[in-house]
């Protein structure tokens, strides 16, 4: 019988506390062993070269060099697997890291067991993924055929929403589709992405600064307009009525994940029906599939992010093999899938 080998793990942060209390997490689960350590980007890029981890746990606020820099520099020349782990304070930085290659983001854990249990099962998923693929997937997100700002001339009659569901490896994609997308898009975009409380209006500022659309955390009563993208809040349920008003409420206790893309995506098919264009992307678990389900019996398109494109080929798995998905799309291709859908 073949033994499972013990995911190697580098630990980076500036903090001894913070190191140990990851090292006892991660030693505690039996399927790790703490690699090396760093409390700086130097001494993680050199850690990195001489010890090749599995997987790198990261800050980016650190003294002689910060993480932002030393993700670029280990993705340039020794690609590895990189989550960051950070405090609620250097989110709007945090999110620029996976722009560098980073995989995902999640905030320093606590000493409870959901926390716990969060770090070890995000750390185990993110070591097995082909940093390679990955990044390739990355560098291919730019080589379309640009997306000129253009004006809005085949509206299409109905009323129209996009929909996305995601989770690990979502932000990164997310970004690459909204890069390529006119501010005049034709339809309003809906994003539930599964994220840590705090961290919705990091990223929110960070997608914003890299497309011509106006992204926005959502509101409640909040009227749904074209050229926009409302992102879910993580401390909050959120659906869409048949007037395109958003309606957020407590956290759904009938959906295991929060927030809930089913809840959102089950929303958008009863008020938007065959007008509605759903996306499941990246991420784990099986959040979004009913949702998927719910839009295609409604009439609505569905679209998935392929195997090759997605850091965790999950819950768009998952709806592809459960026949809710009407087409398999590879991330550089999304843009233009989702112009021909919405008619522009």
């Amino acid at each position: 019988m073949k033994i499972k080998q013990a995911i190697r793990v580098l630990l980076v942060d500036d903090s001894d506390l913070v190191r140990d209390m990851i090292r006892d997490i991660l030693e505690s689960d039996g399927g790790f062993v703490v690699a090396g350590e760093a409390s700086n980007g130097v001494e993680a890029i050199a850690r990195v070269t001489a010890l090749k981890p599995d997987i790198v746990t990261m800050d980016i606020e650190m003294p002689v060099m910060g993480g932002l820099e030393a993700i670029e520099k280990i993705m340039a020349e020794h690609p590895v697997p990189i989550l960051v782990v950070t405090a609620l304070t250097g989110v709007r930085t945090a999110f620029a890291a996976i722009s560098k290659g980073a995989l995902d983001v999640i905030e320093k854990p606590d000493i409870s067991p959901v926390n716990i249990q969060k770090l070890i099962h995000k750390v185990r998923y993110l070591a097995r993924v082909d940093i390679s693929a990955h990044l390739q997937a990355l560098g291919n997100r730019d080589k379309g055929r640009p997306v000129m700002v253009s004006p809005a001339k085949n509206l299409v009659p109905n009323k129209l929403i996009v929909a996305i569901a995601a989770s690990t490896g979502g932000p990164q994609a997310i970004h690459a589709i909204l890069s390529h997308l006119p501010a005049d898009f034709p339809c309003p975009i809906v994003i539930t992405q599964h994220i840590a409380e705090g961290f919705t209006q990091g990223m929110v500022d960070w997608l914003n600064s890299g497309t011509d659309l106006k992204v926005v955390m959502a509101g409640n009563g909040t009227r749904l307009q074209p050229g926009y993208v409302y992102v879910n809040p993580a401390e909050h349920s959120m659906r869409v009525t048949e007037l395109g008003l958003i309606t957020l409420g407590d956290p759904d206790t009938s959906q295991h994940y929060r927030p809930s893309c089913n809840t959102l995506l089950m929303s958008v098919a009863k008020a938007y029906r065959s007008g509605a264009i759903g996306l499941i992307m990246s991420g784990m678990g099986d959040d979004g599939v009913a949702g998927m389900q719910a839009i295609l019996a409604a009439g609505g398109a569905t679209i998935a992010q392929d195997a090759k494109s997605s850091v965790v080929y999950g819950m768009n798995r998952l709806a592809v093999d459960r026949g809710y998905v009407q087409k398999v799309v590879a991330l550089a291709a999304l843009p233009d899938e989702l112009m021909l859908r919405s008619g522009v």
